[in-house]
């Protein structure tokens, strides 16, 4: 065996030590016999790669402005760090980390369901992705209705620990003493009037609002009533596209619709469902246009390489890291391991113990830290053997040969 796999040998030992909190007290020569460690990056950066068009921050004076040059503004829900990052490469102006998630993303039944706790953890993801993108938090369900200085508390959370720039919150005229309090303090909110997933049961189900005189008016005082409140921007959700467009020219805050219709001043939809990242057969509300196939591509890729694994055609050469070692390295190395193997089995048997695999032999020369310091002088040995400095050791004299180091080195001696 060479010096330089020695060298090999001793580095993983280091490697090995850096991550194994058992290892913390035994001497580094003791995992001199660890196979060599590749090192693994990351197959996912934590940062991400920043979009190839750099934007400055979307700011309210940013979406104003859009506003006021009728711009429609776009805005797209987003639960994790990997759907905030495609979103924020897309160009979008606005992140909505929406309750929706329960279902998309937790497998909920309704919004209704999750918890605030929850709703932090994923605005935190997506608040990771560092987004150019104005981000928004929903507040869930039981979070915000109690009384005003409740919501503000969940507001302060969703902004300070969820990491967002807004908060966003569902009900009309009954919610305006809430949105004002929240705003009072310099924490943006986004109203959201309509159809109101979280009061779906008081609703009758998923129904469209708006759709007769007495309704729509009251969508009317509704939307008057929460930007009087103080919300800059108000979500309108399932109204017909007449009364959407009517109530958008009504206000002097930005309105962005989802099933509204093509007149209000901007749009969202929820982004599995915009991305078909769904399987065959799921129901879809009637305004989300379908603009991929993410599941079948997703399918697609991972049957393929299940394939590839059961028939080994994956991986190639090409997707494998190289050894420093040559193959006449590598072979002595496959000498050595069998030569402290047989050699530990054969004290073993000596006492009338059963053997043992090499890897539980190495975790045996771990924890008993006397065999440390001969470990690397029977490896000396072995290497200089092997270069012809001693009597080359072959694989059918492996056990008795190697005898003669074992016992002059004291590893295996059994007294």
């Amino acid at each position: 065996m060479s010096r330089a796999l020695i060298s090999v040998l001793r580095t993983s030992s280091h490697a090995v030590r850096s991550h194994s909190p058992l290892c913390s007290s035994v001497p580094a020569l003791s995992h001199a016999l660890v196979p060599a460690v590749q090192v693994r990056w990351s197959s996912h950066s934590p940062l991400g790669t920043p979009p190839a068009n750099a934007r400055k921050p979307i700011t309210i004076n940013t979406l104003q402005s859009l506003y006021r040059k009728n711009e429609p503004i776009t805005m797209i829900t987003a639960h994790d760090f990997p759907s905030a990052h495609v979103a924020d490469h897309a160009g979008m102006d606005m992140i909505l980390v929406g309750d929706s998630l329960a279902m998309v993303a937790l497998g909920m039944e309704d919004t209704s369901e999750v918890l605030l706790e929850e709703m932090l953890l994923h605005c935190r993801s997506v608040a990771r992705a560092k987004t150019a993108a104005f981000t928004v938090g929903d507040l869930p369900m039981g979070s915000y209705e109690i009384a005003p200085e409740q919501a503000l508390e969940s507001a302060i959370r969703v902004v300070k620990e969820g990491r967002v720039k807004a908060v966003k919150l569902e009900g009309g005229k009954e919610m305006a003493p809430t949105i004002a309090k929240i705003t009072s303090a310099g924490i943006p909110v986004v109203g959201h009037i309509g159809l109101t997933p979280q009061r779906q049961n008081a609703l009758g189900g998923f129904r469209v609002q708006g759709k007769n005189t007495a309704s729509a008016l009251e969508l009317l005082e509704d939307a008057f009533a929460v930007q009087e409140a103080g919300a800059f921007a108000i979500v309108v959700e399932a109204v017909p596209a007449e009364i959407a467009t009517m109530v958008t020219k009504k206000l002097s805050v930005p309105t962005i619709g989802i099933g509204a219709g093509n007149g209000t001043s901007g749009q969202v939809l929820v982004q599995v469902d915009m991305s078909g990242n769904f399987p065959p057969g799921r129901f879809l509300p009637k305004f989300v246009k379908k603009y991929g196939d993410v599941w079948s591509e997703s399918l697609r890729a991972i049957t393929e390489y299940k394939t590839e694994v059961k028939s080994r055609v994956y991986p190639t050469p090409e997707h494998t890291y190289p050894m420093s070692m040559t193959k006449e390295e590598f072979a002595d190395f496959e000498k050595m391991i069998r030569w402290l193997v047989d050699s530990m089995n054969m004290a073993l048997r000596s006492r009338g113990a059963e053997p043992m695999g090499w890897r539980r032999i190495l975790t045996v020369l771990e924890i008993h830290t006397p065999f440390s310091g001969t470990l690397i002088p029977a490896l000396s040995n072995a290497s200089d053997a092997s270069r012809g400095r001693l009597p080359k050791i072959t694989d059918a004299a492996m056990v008795s040969g190697v005898s003669t180091v074992s016992s002059s080195s004291g590893i295996f001696s059994s007294g």
